[in-house]
């Protein structure tokens, strides 16, 4: 309900020597660190795409997301000959060559390297949005629809990073604080 979307690419030599790397969703936040450190350290290159809320207001979850993949493929400090991307949903406007791959985060070691600095970097960003707007959780839950983060919301409203188009700020009328 809150903050940006990113997105990662990353580039892992032949010889990468990674053997915990999984689903981002399946590993502790300190399994996470540490294997970013990891996979930042071997990569041949890495980089991030992010699509901020009016963004994905805008463009819809799917599109910011994609939009988002396009970037951190885009930001690379070499071009791929080929794109494995998570999902069944190909990158738009990409002159790559591509293969889509469903749960690509649990049985592509690219793909889950890409998934793991994604939710590092993202939570990195959480945590500095919670400075900012302090009094909403957003280190704890990273943004997402805890009881923490309604309850904060019913009590303070929406801040600037939060998505008006999603439940459940969408159902409370709120207007969109500048």
């Amino acid at each position: 309900m809150a903050g940006p979307v990113v997105a990662a690419a990353v580039i892992l030599p032949a010889d990468f020597d990674l053997p915990l790397l999984t689903d981002s969703k399946k590993l502790t936040t300190k399994q996470r660190q540490e294997l970013a450190i990891a996979i930042k350290a071997q990569a041949v290159t890495w980089a991030f795409g992010f699509s901020w809320p009016r963004e994905i207001e805008k463009l819809n979850i799917l599109q910011a997301s994609l939009k988002a993949m396009a970037l951190a493929v885009n930001n690379l400090s070499c071009r791929p000959s080929k794109v494995l991307v998570d999902g069944n949903q190909p990158i738009p406007r990409l002159d790559i060559f591509q293969q889509t791959i469903v749960k690509g985060d649990v049985t592509v070691p690219q793909i889950s390297a890409a998934s793991i600095l994604a939710k590092t970097i993202r939570d990195k960003v959480m945590q500095g949005l919670d400075k900012r707007y302090p009094g909403y959780g957003l280190a704890r839950h990273k943004g997402y629809a805890t009881s923490e983060h309604l309850a904060a919301l019913q009590k303070l409203g929406p801040a600037p990073i939060h998505r008006f188009t999603f439940k459940p700020i969408r159902q409370e009328k709120w207007l969109p604080l500048t």
